[in-house]
């Protein structure tokens, strides 16, 4: 009885220890840049922020060139950050500096790049369980598609829309979200 009342308690402190681990809201993540330099999500405060999951060698990957226009039109209160990922035909089979060469030669492209991850599946990084689950962002649930597909975060960590891969970065939808206060 006394074994089974101190596995208990262990199993529970650590489910505790786990979940506190995890990130509860949009500030608290802390992502590596393509660089794989520290980017903390709180340094976003006050911001509007888009995030694309990225691929090179996708249908969608001239969109890089819109976002980059986003980026140097809005630059002051949208933050944009890429996530390479390599989740639909292997679209984004490159090491980070091949996507960085890629990146930079191609599209002239100087938004934030993050690290490569998974958007979906068993290994799906916890910014995108986070975007994805409705009970953990409050707001919706959602797949990612496909490459490109956008989640838009108000200057709250709020989460705010998901646009589908095909509606360009610069989009009325975008455009009045943008102008809005």
């Amino acid at each position: 009885m006394k074994t089974i009342k101190i596995f208990s308690f262990l199993t529970l402190t650590f489910i505790s220890v786990g979940l506190m681990a995890q990130p509860s809201g949009f500030y608290d993540f802390k992502v590596k840049t393509l660089e794989g330099e520290d980017f903390d999500f709180s340094s976003l405060k006050g911001k509007k922020v888009m995030i694309v999951n990225t691929a090179s060698k996708c249908g969608f990957t001239p969109q890089y060139e819109d976002l980059q226009q986003l980026h140097e039109q809005f630059g002051q209160k949208l933050v944009i950050l890429g996530f390479p990922a390599n989740d639909f035909m292997n679209q984004e089979p490159g090491t980070a500096e091949e996507i960085r060469q890629f990146c930079d030669e191609k599209y002239s492209v100087t938004f934030t790049l993050m690290e490569k991850i998974s958007v979906k599946g068993k290994d799906i990084h916890p910014l995108y369980k986070w975007l994805t689950s409705k009970e953990l962002n409050g707001v919706m649930d959602s797949s990612v598609r496909w490459n490109f597909q956008k989640y838009l975060i108000d200057e709250n960590g709020k989460l705010v829309d998901v646009l589908n891969p095909k509606e360009k970065p610069g989009s009325d939808k975008v455009m009045e979200w943008l102008s809005a206060k």
